[in-house]
């Protein structure tokens, strides 16, 4: 099979996520850090937003790496979870050192997502627009942290904890 033993070829996501289940949860608490900051500050400028999603990008790369170096040897994905994890690195990076272009970036990516609904709005009173955003960002993360934090810890209690985990090897 390539290459590949019968034991990594048959290794799927679910069981690649319950090995490490530890990575989920350490996402899932830097998406609800990210949203409880969001929404604890309101007021805050869009350009501290873009701090805040730029640790968020930079954690959530690092724990993609990490993901990856624990994957067996000819694990499938391998190759999907370093581009992430390296684009979710860059994305991080260059909130920090370009915030402007980063702010603004992210408004008209969101508002060309939502263009239909609430992306006209934005377009048009984009400072009014910047706090709705900050709100429903926010809660995204919030939400997504918590569901990430729920499955890790099932995960954890279904498959086992940290003993599973293993290292990959060249």
């Amino acid at each position: 099979m390539n290459g590949i033993s019968d034991s990594t070829a048959t290794l799927t996501l679910a069981d690649l996520l319950a090995r490490n289940w530890w990575l989920l949860a350490l996402r899932g608490l830097a998406g609800v850090l990210f949203g409880i900051l969001a929404f604890v500050w309101p007021a805050i400028t869009l350009f501290v937003l873009v701090y805040l999603f730029g640790a968020f990008a930079l954690v959530n790369g690092i724990c993609s790496l990490v993901l990856a170096w624990y994957a067996p040897p000819g694990y499938p994905r391998f190759g999907a979870l370093i581009l992430g994890g390296i684009l979710s690195i860059v994305a991080g990076l260059i909130a920090f050192f370009l915030p402007g272009i980063t702010a603004l970036g992210l408004l008209i990516m969101i508002a060309a997502w939502a263009i239909v609904g609430f992306g006209v709005v934005l377009l048009l009173y984009p400072t009014a627009g910047a706090l709705v955003l900050v709100w429903w960002i926010g809660a995204y993360a919030l939400v997504l942290g918590i569901l990430l934090m729920i499955l890790a810890f099932r995960l954890r209690r279904t498959f086992g904890s940290f003993a599973h985990a293993q290292p990959r090897t060249a």
